[in-house]
């Protein structure tokens, strides 16, 4: 059980300390993993940046995630899901719906800024937990295309499965806890509050300015 998404990163960063004088390229999961995120860099002198995904959830039971999509439009399906799994006219709509939320939160939390380059650097891939790992699984692959030195996947939680699942996407996969009887990422935290866009947008604006402005 951790107390809060703050002490679960402070946790995870000394998992990771090997890294620090690396420095890391920390790449947040919108919305949960943004706090995070921002502790990591700042423990382990690294960035912070974003790396945009979305879940597509099951039609009636949003929660469960069919897939995930990345910015190129491509779908990760979750193990036994697949294209048979909904309908093709509902499923076409939804994708295309959540290409358009990234759009939107590309523009608004880079405000104009370019992201950062992971190409040839040591990148670090934060979510506040895995379920599935479909969204996971997505954020490592669009990471993987744009030619990091090293993928680590950094979770505090997880399902068993979806730790050997995303075990393939990335060079490390560091996990602090894997408990048998997991339901729901929220139930190993004490306090798990929403993280708005307005919150994210603070985090990066934070994280976007320069050295010794009083960040």
């Amino acid at each position: 059980m951790f107390g809060n998404r703050e002490d679960a990163a402070r946790q995870l960063a000394q998992a990771l300390g090997q890294w620090r004088g690396r420095q890391p390229l920390v790449l947040a999961i919108p919305r949960g993993a943004l706090p995070m995120g921002e502790i990591l860099a700042e423990l382990l002198d690294g960035e912070l940046d974003v790396v945009l995904v979305r879940k597509i959830g099951a039609p009636y039971q949003p929660e469960f995630a069919l897939a995930a999509v990345d910015e190129t439009g491509a779908l990760h399906w979750t193990p036994g899901a697949g294209p048979h799994a909904a309908d093709p006219v509902w499923l076409e709509h939804e994708k295309l719906a959540q290409l358009e939320l990234l759009r939107r939160r590309r523009e608004r939390y880079r405000r104009g800024r370019e992201g950062i380059d992971p190409a040839g650097r040591v990148v670090i891939v934060v979510d506040d937990g895995l379920a599935t790992g479909s969204t996971m699984v997505a954020a490592l692959h669009a990471t993987r295309a744009r030619g990091p030195e090293r993928l680590i996947c950094a979770v505090p939680v997880a399902a068993g499965e979806a730790v050997e699942r995303v075990r393939p996407y990335a060079d490390e996969v560091v996990c602090l806890a894997t408990p048998a009887h997991f339901h729901a990422v929220s139930q190993f935290y004490r306090e798990f509050p929403q993280i708005e866009d307005e919150e994210a947008e603070r985090i990066l604006a934070r994280a976007a300015k320069p050295a010794g402005s009083g960040r």
